[in-house]
């Protein structure tokens, strides 16, 4: 009931046009989207840089409908990078191909997908293409492999999630392909036939995936905010000698900016993902209503940066 009444209100455009206009509402939002515009999410992208942590921008919008829609996230794509080059921010994109026609059709989305690779590549910069949920994971790994790493190999990278019983064998085949992955735990609600259903299996296919990927990765991107498992990350990297240039750590924006602070300071990489955009109110809407267990993980963390004194 909960998931669903928030589905309910993700769609409901008078509540989004009234939450838009309410400063505590968008204030609560600022918190973890960087604003509604690309010079906001730029400047919010400033300010991390000073900390020395990178960043990963995310235009918020997902499973576009029509071609002129997908076009114009392409549009806005090309205008993200210039502004990124001209500001001279270090900071990559991260993209959704549903953003860019997916859903509607193939040819569509490689087309917008391949003109933002091709600007990243002029910049000499990366793309990330985001995981979705189980169903789109082949299609997404299948469009990658085939159509776009071969000609971009330096600029393009995927997304697993540890929470598919499916992961441990993709990350092997990522490591083959010394293709680019970042490793998170997913935040879909997804079926135990593809997905272990226990936090503990989760936590422990994401350190066996981690592990592997340091080992014999190509720069692997560990987004995670667990404590336990950051440790382990530290821990196992110290005693493989495997040194802080080849891997980094990722983060959410707003969330446990004490850890990602203190991992700069002990010497690590950071990167945070920072989403923006006026679909803010929606995109908060569905990933609490994807996975309840969100609602907790925010409110946990949260708390737990607080009482960090930060």
């Amino acid at each position: 009931m909960f998931r669903k009444s928030l589905l309910y209100l993700s769609h409901q455009k008078q509540i989004f046009n009234f939450v838009r206009h309410n400063g505590l509402a968008k204030k609560f939002a600022s918190r973890f989207v960087a604003g509604e515009t690309i010079a906001t999410a730029c400047d919010a992208v400033a300010d991390l840089n000073k900390k020395g942590i990178t960043a990963s921008l995310d235009l918020l919008g997902e499973a576009v409908t029509n071609d002129v829609e997908a076009r114009e996230t392409g549009r806005q794509y090309l205008e993200l990078l210039d502004e990124i080059h001209r500001r001279k921010l270090d900071a990559n994109v991260s993209v959704k191909l549903t953003a860019l026609g997916q859903d509607i059709n193939d040819a569509l989305c490689e087309e917008m997908i391949r003109a933002i690779l091709t600007r990243a590549k002029q910049y000499a910069t990366f793309v990330r293409l985001d995981m979705e949920s189980s169903e789109y994971t082949q299609r997404t790994l299948d469009f990658f492999e085939q159509r776009l790493y071969p000609e971009f190999p330096e600029y393009v990278g995927v997304v697993l999630q540890s929470a598919l019983r499916r992961t441990l064998d993709d990350v092997e085949w990522s490591i083959q392909r010394q293709c680019r992955v970042r490793i998170c735990k997913g935040a879909y609600l997804e079926p135990a036939t593809v997905a272990y259903p226990d936090k503990k299996d989760v936590d422990a296919n994401y350190v066996s995936a981690m592990q592997r990927l340091m080992e014999r990765g190509r720069y692997p991107g560990l987004a995670t905010h667990d404590e336990t498992i950051l440790n382990e990350a530290t821990r196992f990297a110290k005693a493989k000698g495997i040194g802080a240039e080849r891997f980094e750590f990722q983060m959410l924006y707003g969330v446990r900016r004490d850890l990602q602070e203190k991992l700069v300071r002990e010497g690590w990489r950071m990167r945070v993902y920072v989403p923006f955009g006026t679909q803010w109110y929606p995109y908060l809407m569905r990933r609490l209503a994807e996975r309840p267990a969100n609602v907790a993980f925010i409110t946990g963390n949260v708390v737990k940066e607080m009482l960090s004194g930060r």
